[in-house]
């Protein structure tokens, strides 16, 4: 096992990459705790953890908003004692979208959503795991922050900052043990994919996708796990600050 005695806490675990991140964790030993704004999802999550002999909390929150935040980080703690990994991995994406049709909530929901949610991770989680004496922090970002699609300006500057935000915590935290790390997928066959392109013609929507990654294929919830487990386990000691892109070759 890869996590034996570890506590991770997960983001967005209710679908998609956190779903599949999650059971991964808990089947190379973690102890997982299992964050989305859907509790319902979440207990989903849970129920295929337990399924698999492994046992799972289930903690209904908004990552979004603070208070939301610090309670489901301190039940964590509370429940198992300590906090190694936190992945904020819940996000929300945007449809295409010229820059003048962008109105303002939509702006800021995406803001505070995919990077609000992050300052709010580290800020809560950060304090245990200085007491501990290191941890891991793993972001989801995207390579949209890295090579931006046309008509995702918001959804882009999100991830951006996303990584930049990695990027300065981990400067700040290296002197800690704790490491920080953005994961950067191209676009991932989930639930959230389909949502951007619902009403459009599937077809035309997966080959402009496919045409833009020189491996062919798009990446799949399970592409995002096994790298997620690498840099959460200490095989990734050296490894901090990076922009860990999973693209099939699209960022080259």
């Amino acid at each position: 096992m890869r996590l034996p005695n570890k506590v991770a806490l997960v983001t967005g675990a209710g679908s998609g990459i956190g779903r599949a991140t999650a059971a991964l964790f808990a089947s190379e030993g973690a102890q997982v705790a299992l964050v989305d704004l859907n509790e319902e999802a979440g207990q989903e999550t849970a129920d295929a953890i337990a399924a698999a002999g492994r046992e799972a909390l289930v903690l209904q929150a908004d990552v979004s908003n603070g208070v939301d935040v610090k309670r489901a980080i301190d039940a964590c703690v509370e429940r198992f004692g300590r906090i190694d990994i936190l992945y904020n991995n819940a996000g929300i994406a945007m449809k295409r979208t010229p820059i003048e049709e962008i109105d303002d909530a939509l702006f800021d929901r995406i803001l505070a959503v995919n990077v609000r949610s992050v300052h709010l991770g580290a800020k809560h989680a950060v304090p245990h795991m200085k007491r501990q004496g290191g941890g891991v922090i793993l972001n989801t970002g995207s390579t949209a922050g890295i090579r931006p699609r046309i008509g995702a300006s918001s959804y882009a500057a999100s991830k951006g900052a996303v990584i930049a935000l990695t990027k300065a915590l981990a400067i700040e935290l290296a002197p800690f043990k704790i490491r920080v790390v953005s994961i950067n997928p191209v676009a991932v066959d989930t639930p959230m994919l389909q949502g951007i392109h619902e009403g459009r013609d599937p077809g035309d929507t997966l080959d402009r996708y496919l045409s833009s990654i020189p491996l062919g294929r798009l990446n799949q919830a399970e592409d995002i796990a096994r790298a997620a487990l690498y840099l959460a386990s200490d095989e990734a000691f050296m490894v901090t600050g990076t922009a860990f892109e999973i693209d099939g070759g699209r960022d080259i």
